[in-house]
């Protein structure tokens, strides 16, 4: 039977851009991330037109496509841990109220 440790954790895209790069950058520490090779340029290039809304679109899609990829990637990944947890409950692997439940109740039944 599967366990919560197969479930590969993290990210399959790989990090191009190096912690040198981000810190000249002046990149927000949650912006370091895999996609932050793709928003180095789209702020200089912010930068450059003067933030008009209509400059930098290629750069702005590509980096809040790779964003979106990577919160969809995140979010398969969580639903991966609850069904083979469910699967654990099922057979009785788990002992009833051993995992912490990571959308608590509003219910009081």
């Amino acid at each position: 039977m599967a366990s919560s440790s197969e479930v590969k954790l993290g990210s399959s895209k790989p990090m191009i851009a190096t912690q040198e790069e981000m810190m000249e950058a002046k990149l927000a520490i949650p912006d370091r991330d895999q996609c932050a090779h793709l928003l180095i340029p789209l702020n200089k290039c912010r930068v450059a037109e003067f933030y008009l809304p209509w400059k930098c679109e290629p750069e702005r899609h590509a980096y809040e496509k790779c964003e979106y990829e990577l919160v969809m990637e995140r979010m398969l990944q969580m639903q991966k841990i609850r069904e083979l947890e469910e699967k654990k409950k099922a057979l009785g692997k788990l002992p009833q109220g051993s995992p912490i439940p990571l959308i608590p109740s509003t219910s009081n039944s």
